[in-house]
C-alpha cells in the first residue's frame, strides 16, 4: 500500500526528531532557571528601589493568552484541545503560534506559524513591552501541551504574569548594581525579555509533544495497517481457496458424466 510507505517515511523522521526534541526542550529548562535567577536577583534586591507601579498590571484589561500547537500534519487531536481552549477563550486577546491552530477569530492580535516565530522572536518581545508599558493586559498565560516525558504529554495553562512569588527563590539578594537611565524602562525590558523566553521555552516544549505524538500515532496508523493488509490477504486466500474448491467440484461433476 503507498500509504504506508508514506506513514513509514513519517514514523521514522518523527522517530529521528524525538529525542533531538527533548534534549532542546531540556536546554531550554536549563536557560529558564538561569534566567529566573537573574529576574530574582533584579526583583528581590534590599539594594534596588523600584518603583512599583511599573510592575503593577490593570485588573480590568483584558489578559493576554498564548496559545502554542503545531506545523505538522498526523498529529491525531494533538491541536484539538489547544483548538478547543482557544474557541472557548472569549475574553482575552490572543497569541497564536502553530499554522494548525485558530486564527482569523475575535481578539487575535498575532498569528504565526512556528517556524516564522523562530525566525522573529523580537515581534512577539515588542508587542509584550508595548502591553505592559501602557497597562494594557490584567495577566498573561501560556496554553500548549506540555512534554514531561514520551508517556506523559499534557494540555497545560500556565500563569506567566503576574510573577508569581513562587517563581522566585525564598533568598533575599544583597548584591548591589550600578544603574545608568530609567530603572523602570530597564525593569520593564528585563521583564519583557523574560516573558518573550517563557514563550520560547514553552514552544520548545511543544515541540517536543509535537514529535512524540507524530510518532505515536504513526505507530499505531502502521499497526492498523498491518492489521488491514493482514485481513485483506486472508480474504484473498479465502476467496482464492473458494474458487479453486468450486473448480475440483466442477471437474469432479464433469468426470462423473
Amino acid at each position: 500500500m503507498k500509504i504506508k510507505s508514506v506513514v513509514k517515511v513519517m514514523n521514522f523522521h518523527s522517530l529521528l526528531k524525538v529525542e533531538k526534541a527533548r534534549r532542546r526542550a531540556e536546554k531550554y529548562f536549563a536557560y529558564e532557571k538561569g534566567l529566573t535567577d537573574f529576574v530574582d536577583n533584579i526583583l528581590n534586591n534590599r539594594n534596588l528601589i523600584l518603583d512599583k507601579k511599573m510592575l503593577k498590571l490593570d485588573k480590568k484589561q483584558k489578559p493576554l493568552n498564548i496559545y502554542i500547537g503545531n506545523d505538522l500534519g498526523f498529529c491525531g487531536n494533538f491541536n484539538s484541545n489547544v483548538n478547543k481552549a482557544a474557541r472557548d477563550d472569549k475574553e482575552s486577546e490572543k497569541i497564536i503560534i502553530g499554522k494548525k491552530i485558530l486564527q482569523g477569530k475575535t481578539n487575535v492580535l498575532l498569528a504565526l506559524t512556528k517556524e516564522e516565530y523562530l525566525q522573529n522572536t523580537k515581534q512577539i518581545e515588542d508587542l509584550i513591552y508595548d502591553k505592559i508599558i501602557n497597562s494594557q493586559i490584567s495577566e498573561m498565560n501560556l496554553i500548549y501541551n506540555h512534554y514531561y516525558n514520551v508517556s506523559k504529554i499534557e494540555l497545560v495553562k500556565r500563569k506567566i504574569l503576574p510573577i508569581e512569588e513562587e517563581t522566585y527563590t525564598t533568598k533575599s539578594h544583597k548584591e548591589d548594581f550600578a544603574i545608568e537611565g530609567d530603572i523602570n524602562d530597564i525593569l520593564v525590558n528585563i521583564i519583557a525579555m523574560y516573558l518573550s523566553y517563557e514563550i520560547r521555552v514553552a514552544t520548545e516544549n511543544s515541540y517536543a509533544s509535537e514529535n512524540v505524538a507524530r510518532q505515536m500515532l504513526t505507530k499505531e496508523s502502521l499497526k492498523k495497517i498491518d492489521e488491514i493488509e493482514e485481513e485483506e490477504l486472508r480474504v484473498s486466500r479465502k476467496e482464492k481457496n473458494a474458487k479453486s474448491f468450486k473448480k475440483v467440484i466442477e471437474n469432479y461433476v464433469k468426470l462423473k458424466k
